[in-house]
């Protein structure tokens, strides 16, 4: 039998769009109003329908649900410029995707995905999509690569970090304890993630609406928990600027009356001797034992004021940012690079076919690319997401060529591509969205 057909648009009802989500993914029911919840979807909310079905009304919202449906945020990508620079690109940060149960393995997911570059590809100025996936296994085939790798460490209280040459800096930095949901904080926080997205590959930022999001916490999500703690690093004086932020919570464990708390620090965004000065302040909490530390990137400083790897506990690594090229020659023309290169890079692509076929990447000693159709014989055959997992600059081509992701063509083409590609330090990992 045929998989039924279905048709994808604009979700005709908020409250539905938000009941099919909370279905997919089993949350509590939350006290939050619907706009609210999905303020932050400011490039659409997205709705499967089987063909023919009718558009909801207002009476079934408590219960009805769709078939499938996806959110997109406006977000900003810090990619790789020339030299030292960092750019920044208009980005569709794609979320909430999500199948009904009743609909699973009907194609669904596939009609919202090739809709969803369908419709980023119609966007002026906008050339990417990026995500954090739920299950790693699920975006590859639809031409997502993964650019970004994160770390999350545990350290004991009290743990020596030693940078002597930013101590001099760091004594001129001042911390300040802030909650989440404190009067101003969206503000401030997206003040301290803009400043990091002009120095660091990897940085996602969002709109004002993103910010109000992930400071708030409704009570089902409390129960039980410590509010959401900001630590700020300022500079000194009256006009002293947020530099950096720690977002974290502390849960108190005691074990023979002795106290054994726990610290999660869920992002640690700033400059290198802000970020010191962070991390020293949270590892000397009262009543701690233990200070967990997620979302680091693979080349954090941490790692080196530690004195090693082995200087951290529970190390665990995972995978953070997935980058999807959707039209393929702006994207590439919009970053910077560090090496010319002229290669012909013949690219499979079934999900957005207008990019899959030759073409040649020529860059210039300016670090500029011009990436134009070809009919010659291509140096390098390779999946669209190989191009999205080397796009920041942090996965080697030659690499993804030993291991047979990317088929080389002329001897050494892999690595020319990923002497052009390649930053300074591998992409800092991104915020969840």
């Amino acid at each position: 039998m045929d998989s039924p057909r279905y048709v994808v648009d604009h979700a005709p009802d908020d409250a539905v769009f938000s009941h099919t989500d909370d279905t997919v993914w089993f949350h509590e029911p939350s006290s939050e109003a619907v706009a609210d919840k999905i303020a932050s979807l400011a490039w659409g909310r997205f709705a499967a329908l089987e063909q023919g079905a009718r558009a909801v009304g207002p009476e079934d919202a408590s219960t009805a649900t769709y078939a499938g449906v996806y959110g997109v945020r406006a977000m900003t990508l810090s990619v790789p410029g020339v030299d030292a620079e960092v750019r920044r690109l208009a980005t569709a940060g794609l979320t909430w995707v999500g199948v009904h149960p009743d609909h699973r393995r009907r194609g669904v997911l596939k009609s919202m995905m090739r809709h969803h570059l369908e419709q980023v590809r119609a966007m002026p100025g906008v050339h990417l999509s990026a995500l954090h996936a739920s299950e790693p296994s699920i975006y590859g085939r639809f031409g997502y690569g993964l650019a970004c790798l994160e770390l999350s460490v545990a350290l004991g209280r009290g743990t020596t970090l030693t940078a002597p040459h930013l101590d001099a800096e760091a004594a001129l930095l001042r911390t300040e304890l802030a909650t989440a949901a404190d009067p101003g904080m969206p503000a401030r926080a997206q003040q301290v993630w803009e400043r990091a997205a002009a120095r660091e590959v990897g940085i996602i930022t969002g709109d004002d609406d993103f910010y109000v999001r992930i400071s708030t916490e409704p009570p089902e999500e409390l129960r039980g928990k410590e509010q959401m703690r900001l630590l700020f690093a300022r500079r000194e004086g009256p006009d002293g600027a947020d530099v950096a932020l720690a977002a974290f919570r502390r849960e108190h464990k005691w074990e023979k009356s002795r106290p054994g708390g726990e610290l999660t620090v869920f992002a640690v965004v700033g400059e290198p001797a802000a970020r010191l000065v962070l991390l020293r302040r949270l590892l000397d909490f009262d009543l701690i034992g233990t200070v967990k530390v997620w979302g680091l990137g693979v080349d954090d400083p941490l790692q080196h004021w530690v004195a090693g790897p082995r200087g951290l506990a529970d190390t665990a690594l995972f995978d953070s940012t997935w980058v999807r090229l959707v039209d393929l020659p702006e994207a590439l023309m919009a970053r910077g690079y560090a090496a010319p290169c002229d290669l012909v890079l013949d690219v499979l692509d079934d999900t957005a076919p207008w990019n899959a076929g030759r073409w040649r990447l020529r860059v210039g000693e300016a670090g500029e690319a011009d990436v134009t159709r070809t009919d010659d014989e291509a140096d390098l055959r390779l999946p669209v997401q190989a191009l999205g997992a080397a796009y920041l600059g942090g996965v080697s081509p030659a690499l993804l060529a030993l291991s047979g992701v990317i088929e080389e063509l002329r001897p050494a083409a892999a690595t020319r591509l990923w002497r052009s590609l390649r930053s300074d330090t591998r992409p800092t990992a991104s915020i969840g969205f």
